[in-house]
């Protein structure tokens, strides 16, 4: 986000004269609501980056897109700005050690394996529910973040159940939770 676009969305939040939620507030809102948990991976200048990400949401289905959101201040957000494409893997029930890995700051998030590369070079996390690469269309600077929107080109599943994280706790989804 440049400064100019900064300024320009603060100018416009001013404007608004409603009293609005403490980010804290803010936060605890979507604690609450649970999410599905993915990891986000791209090749950038030749090494693999990655991130966990609860933020993935389908768009449309004709054409196929969806979106994340990620901090400007992530150490992610500079491989993602320079990205052409990059693959959602969306974790399985038994991988939330792997989701804890890739949200870990100044660690090599791919050393201890458990992921493949793409014909084309994206990483996928092995073993994930599904997984979809995707070509960024649009960065859209929303916020201290930008919303970062994909058309998926390609996909592949498995049969497993997915991980899903609702107040700062992971959750495995089975029958037995079925409604």
């Amino acid at each position: 986000m440049t400064a100019q676009d900064f300024v320009a969305l603060e100018q416009l939040l001013a404007e608004q004269d409603e009293p609005q939620l403490s980010p804290q507030q803010f936060k605890e809102v979507f604690r609450q609501h649970p999410a599905g948990v993915a990891v986000v991976a791209l090749r950038h200048e030749g090494r693999p980056v990655g991130f966990t990400a609860t933020s993935v949401i389908s768009v449309s289905a004709a054409p196929p897109l969806l979106a994340f959101s990620l901090a400007s201040s992530s150490s992610s957000w500079p491989a993602v700005s320079a990205a052409r494409t990059l693959a959602v893997s969306f974790l399985a029930d038994h991988q939330d050690d792997v989701s804890a890995r890739f949200a870990t700051s100044g660690i090599d998030r791919f050393a201890d394996g458990g992921w493949s590369s793409l014909p084309t070079g994206e990483p996928v996390i092995d073993g994930a529910v599904s997984w979809l690469r995707a070509r960024v269309v649009q960065r859209t600077p929303v916020g201290d973040s930008y919303l970062v929107s994909l058309r998926a080109l390609s996909s592949g599943t498995t049969d497993a159940s997915a991980l899903v994280y609702r107040d700062r706790t992971y959750h495995r989804l089975s029958d037995d939770t079925v409604v």
